[in-house]
């Protein structure tokens, strides 16, 4: 697997620190950020995709981005769609 480095929160200080990746070869977004609390956690059980089963699948988790990533997610997308090209 060879991370293409995108961004880190720009707020961020030593501790903490929300980062986005691109997978060079699966053109997958990979994400490091906050552990979602409970009550986040509760809201996306009760609001499931139409069509899925309830609940968080054990190979799954619940992640909260901070709106300063925006721009770096955008960045993001676009390297993972000209690393798919």
């Amino acid at each position: 697997m060879d991370l293409q480095f995108i961004g880190i929160d720009p707020d961020t200080g030593k501790n903490g620190s929300p980062t986005a990746w691109v997978d060079q070869e699966t053109a997958d977004i990979v994400i490091q950020s906050y552990t979602a609390d409970e009550g986040t956690r509760a809201q996306c059980v009760v609001n499931t995709a139409p069509g899925h089963a309830k609940g968080i699948p054990h190979h799954e988790t619940v992640i909260r981005i901070p709106v300063r990533l925006v721009p770096i997610l955008r960045e993001a997308c676009d390297a993972a769609e000209r690393a798919q090209l």
